[in-house]
């Protein structure tokens, strides 16, 4: 049953909320713009009871972040490159999409001899080294230093590197948004992509990322990422648990404790388009090729996104 929270409810006083960041020991500010330490969240899966509050609350306070296309599209050349339209599908919510950056994924495993429901949040990893923020030829994948990873809707042309260097395949494109429309509408990349980009905004103004904020059984907790592992060790060793996202993809800035190994889960979860694996995952960016794309990308992003930037500066003084 979907617990149905509204958006007063969740929209707590700016003070409340700071408190509870100092708490956690995140800085009030925390926007990338300092010497902060990455963030990290820790998920404690054996809590989550499926509400969806976290959902609708990140739809809620996302909304205004999200892609309002133009139609008809512009046909493509090559035509190869598929239309993704999820604008007139904006209330799913059983996978992610581009209106869509949190879901809730269910596995029904067997526990000490009970059949049981494991309920887990799923979104952008927010990877220690990410590879979509370091192959991203346009420099619109951008990397807090507070560890959070972005996609600036201002610059993306859509051309989907992200999503496919992207292990868990995370970022959604939306077709007939973006800077594409101006430039090249039959030859870039078809739109924007879309992911989680962890309430950055939000943080910045000392307040919690939505879905943390909401939660009514404290799945997550936030704070830096070393005492989130250090957490997530005590939580494993204290119900014989397993972890998740530590050392995935070379380290992520969300991580995973359950009951039951990740293996189980994985089997159990529906997996597909949208729908994330919970596979053990190399580190990516350790791969010699990748690493030497990135070292030739990284220039060529920084000009692009700058040209980028400027476009959109002159279009909006027009």
């Amino acid at each position: 049953m979907t617990q149905k929270i509204s958006r007063r409810s969740f929209l707590k006083g700016t003070a409340a909320t700071a408190c509870s960041l100092a708490a956690a020991g995140i800085p009030v500010t925390a926007s990338g713009a300092g010497n902060e330490q990455p963030l990290a969240t820790l998920l404690d899966i054996r809590k989550c009871i499926g509400c969806e509050a976290c959902v609708e609350a990140c739809k809620e306070v996302n909304e205004k972040k999200y892609p309002v296309p133009k139609k008809p599209f512009p046909r493509m050349y090559p035509n190869r490159v598929p239309v993704m339209d999820w604008s007139e599908k904006q209330d799913v919510i059983d996978r992610l999409t581009p209106y869509n950056w949190l879901y809730i994924q269910r596995a029904f495993v067997n526990i000490n001899g009970k059949d049981t429901e494991i309920a887990i949040p799923r979104r952008c990893m927010h990877c220690v080294n990410p590879p979509c923020v370091k192959l991203c030829p346009w420099g619109a994948a951008k990397q807090l230093e507070n560890g959070i990873s972005r996609i600036d809707s201002e610059i993306c042309l859509g051309g989907a590197k992200c999503k496919a260097v992207c292990p868990w395949h995370i970022p959604q494109r939306q077709t007939g948004v973006g800077i594409y429309l101006d430039i090249l509408p039959s030859l870039a990349g078809n739109g924007v992509m879309f992911k989680c980009d962890r309430c950055y905004n939000r943080i910045a103004e000392g307040e919690l990322p939505a879905c943390i904020e909401v939660c009514p059984e404290d799945v997550q907790t936030i704070g830096p990422r070393d005492k989130i592992i250090k957490k997530a060790h005590e939580l494993a060793r204290e119900i014989n648990g397993y972890i998740y996202g530590e050392k995935e993809n070379g380290g992520t800035n969300t991580i995973y404790v359950s009951p039951v190994p990740f293996q189980q889960l994985n089997k159990a979860i529906e997996k597909g388009k949208g729908k994330l694996h919970l596979n053990p995952v190399k580190d990516t960016m350790a791969d010699a090729n990748k690493l030497a794309a990135a070292m030739i990308i990284a220039p060529i992003a920084g000009v692009a996104a700058a040209a980028g930037k400027f476009y959109k500066m002159t279009k909006s003084s027009e």
